[in-house]
């Protein structure tokens, strides 16, 4: 949608790039604000190969109110924001819960009381299928009542979107859509923009990426004795790139006044529940790499199968996954390649 300006928070992490790519693709104009606390700006770049466009930047932490102020002084006519600046590692939440707390629900009363004070219409949430639990049915409805969270990061997602509740009720002009991921894999196409993980991955697909590409000495399954049919766990993975573009759909649904209701929420996944082995072998089919793998033991707080029921987002949203895995594996596995050939590249120059 031409001329039509949205902020993309964490625009230079794994999804938010490629969601910024999408809407630019679109025909939005986009600015990204990032404290590139867990993200490199050169993915700026990436973005400007592909779309042929330079998204604007602006590097400070949402979590300091009045520079976003000052920020929402600057770009007078947002549209939209799009939410992904968050803390993510659910490990890590469990040992520093004030840091995930203090971050990941600051940043987003911040963001919502600049919108009320310079009136900018339109939210989108990321948000999470860490907000079920293990559900007592799959595959998981929006309808599903939320468990208990497992972690600080997940209860962080579940008061988001209370939140996120109270705000839109309290403000008529308000529209937010929250966005339920389950689990995002791959690259883009391109492979000039993917998951770009510091230190050790806490997720799968990087893992066994860097375990193909001789960075970690071999894949920790944790735990077979699932009651699944291999015995390891089972989620389900979408395309990263399928994902962004959910988020693309969502802006012009409420920019085109489709919206049943003030806040809506929608499941993002593919329907369909993947187990950790099958991930293992889908990469070694599609790849051509064999990957070295121990099965070790269970790691607390992972729940045993979840995928999602995506109903309501294929016939409401007008929304559906397409890119098959195989397909989202080999992307994942020639953007690892593409980053290494490059680390190698700049050693050579130096």
């Amino acid at each position: 949608m031409k001329n039509r300006l949205v902020l993309v928070t964490g625009g230079t992490g794994y999804i938010g790039s490629h969601t910024a790519v999408e809407l630019m693709n679109e025909g939005f104009d986009v600015v990204i604000v990032d404290n590139l606390s867990n993200s490199e700006k050169s993915v700026l770049d990436g973005i400007t190969a592909i779309t042929g466009r330079r998204a604007f930047f602006e590097q400070f932490d949402i979590c300091d109110k009045e520079r976003l102020r000052d920020f929402f002084k600057v770009y007078k006519k947002l549209d939209a924001i799009i939410h992904f600046a968050a803390y993510k590692a659910v490990g890590e939440s469990v040992e520093k819960p004030l840091m995930y707390y203090q971050n990941n629900l600051t940043t987003l009363m911040n963001l919502f009381e600049g919108m009320v004070e310079f009136k900018v219409p339109y939210f989108v949430f990321s948000s999470s299928a860490t907000v079920y639990g293990q559900p007592d049915i799959l595959p998981v409805t929006e309808r599903a009542p939320f468990k208990p969270a497992d972690s600080p990061y997940g209860n962080t997602k579940q008061i988001a979107e209370e939140i996120m509740r109270d705000a839109v009720n309290a403000n008529k002009d308000l529209h937010a859509i929250s966005l339920r991921y389950f689990n995002p894999i791959g690259a883009h196409p391109s492979a000039l923009i993917g998951e770009l993980p510091r230190g050790v991955p806490n997720n799968l697909v990087p893992f066994i990426t860097q375990t193909a590409i001789g960075i970690r000495d071999e894949l920790k399954v944790f735990g077979d004795d699932y009651n699944t049919p291999d015995g390891t766990a089972i989620r389900d993975y979408i395309n990263v790139v399928d994902l962004a573009k959910a988020h693309v759909v969502s802006i012009q649904r409420m920019i085109e006044g489709k919206s049943k209701s003030n806040l809506e929420i929608f499941n993002l996944g593919t329907g369909k529940g993947s187990s950790v082995m099958e991930i293992v072998n889908a990469f070694e089919k599609s790849t051509g790499e064999k990957l070295k793998f121990k099965i070790v033991g269970r790691r607390a707080g992972d729940v045993e199968s979840v995928y999602a029921d995506t109903k309501y987002a294929n016939e409401e949203l007008g929304w559906k996954a397409k890119v098959d895995l195989e397909e989202t594996l080999l992307s994942a596995w020639n953007w690892e390649k593409y980053v290494r050939n490059k680390k190698r590249s700049r050693l050579k120059t130096n």
